[in-house]
């Protein structure tokens, strides 16, 4: 597999990825900024590609333990790779049918970016890796309800996905699940949210919020090619930052 070398978080995480295929872009980044996670705790990412979400929450917050699964061996070679040295451990496994190692295993927070297109929704890629890696074919409640029995009470689910299904989300949780936060991400002021980031409680029992949008990029429309991020993102994506969900 040809690669590239690329850096998240201004340097901080660097790693490799497949040239053609599935690249990681800012989701991962976002989803594992608004992570919960603190010092000692542990966090499984199912479907975790290359490593960028669980790095950048070990860049953020070192001390965690950090599990990855992966149904890909090739992208699952890549983020051991890149995860050299962390405590970042990667099974190569099927979220619709979990390995044992990992079904033995409880976790304080789960994070996913599960695949946003729905069977025969668009255009199907050509390239095989990306087409897994972007198009559901296991649904979306199966994440749910795997990731659901790896956390430990009050453990919290995060998770990213295009804002068009917020209601397959709340269709397919179920009452093992609570105090749910909801952040629309918008790419510029006055525009629709395009996704939205959830962050749910096993065992919760707060009602539903939802937190004003956060705006990705300065002004109404792009002008001017380079870097037009607003100061929350810049912070988020290019120094690390937390989104802290209240």
């Amino acid at each position: 597999m040809e690669t590239t070398f690329d850096s998240f978080l201004g340097g901080q995480v660097q790693v490799h990825q497949p040239r053609d295929g599935y690249r990681a872009g800012t989701d991962p980044v976002l989803m594992a900024a608004a992570c919960p996670a603190a010092a000692g705790e542990s966090v499984l990412e199912l479907g975790c590609g290359v490593g960028v979400a669980s790095l950048c929450l070990l860049a953020r917050v070192p001390q965690a333990q950090v599990t990855g699964l992966e149904l890909q061996p090739d992208y699952a070679a890549l983020a051991r790779s890149n995860g050299e040295g962390l405590p970042f451990e990667v099974i190569v496994g099927d979220v619709a049918a979990p390995p044992a190692e990992l079904s033995a295993l409880n976790f304080d927070h789960v994070i996913c970016n599960p695949p946003y297109f729905a069977p025969r929704a668009g255009t199907a890629s050509t390239n095989a890796s990306r087409e897994t890696a972007l198009r559901e074919d296991v649904s979306l409640g199966t994440w749910i309800d795997v990731a659901t029995r790896r956390l430990r009470p009050r453990g919290t689910l995060t998770m990213i996905l295009r804002a068009d299904r917020l209601d397959s989300y709340f269709q397919a949780i179920d009452a093992r699940m609570g105090s749910h936060i909801v952040l629309p991400l918008t790419s510029r002021a006055q525009k629709p949210a395009q996704r939205v980031i959830f962050c749910s409680r096993k065992g919760g029992r707060a009602g539903l919020q939802m937190c004003p949008p956060m705006v990705l990029h300065k002004g109404l429309q792009h002008f001017e090619d380079g870097d037009d991020f607003t100061k929350i993102a810049s912070d988020v994506l290019r120094g690390g930052a937390a989104i802290h969900l209240k």
